[in-house]
């Protein structure tokens, strides 16, 4: 599996949110991690769109996690961006292959997707935070 650039984006949002435990701007966040506003913007529509997050309008507005990090699981946010990901076509449809209705292999596909899926579910947003002390310790792009 390979993740968009907007899951990855995703992830790393709520990572950002989590840890510094308050309202930030799409402006903050952009800065942060070197990437463009449009980018984190789009980014942010969506995960307020899933509920994720919660932007406030006015001044002192932003954005902030909707949820707590125990309650966000890695692959529900993964779920969101992405929809079914599958190894192989043959995984998720029927009628794709003409050996489909004798092959081991779609089996053995399901089965590493099924695991992999279980696995994502487990890991909640909590069990990825960098320490405060860690995020301090890096220096953004831009920045010396």
């Amino acid at each position: 599996m390979k993740l968009s650039l907007q899951t990855d984006f995703a992830l790393r949002t709520l990572m950002l949110l989590a840890t510094w435990q308050r309202r930030a701007t799409v402006a903050e966040i952009a800065a942060f991690f070197g990437i463009s506003q449009a980018h984190v913007a789009r980014v942010v529509n969506l995960l307020a769109r899933h509920g994720f997050i919660r932007s406030i309008r006015g001044v002192g507005g932003g954005i902030e996690l909707n949820r707590s990090p125990e309650s966000v699981t890695i692959g529900e946010v993964i779920a969101a961006f992405e929809g079914n990901l599958h190894l192989l076509d043959c995984v998720g449809s029927e009628g794709v292959c003409l050996i489909e209705s004798f092959c081991k292999l779609r089996g053995v596909l399901r089965q590493a997707e099924r695991v992999q899926w279980e696995y994502l579910n487990s890991v909640t947003l909590q069990d990825v935070l960098p320490t405060p002390r860690q995020l301090q310790r890096v220096k953004p792009p831009g920045t010396r």
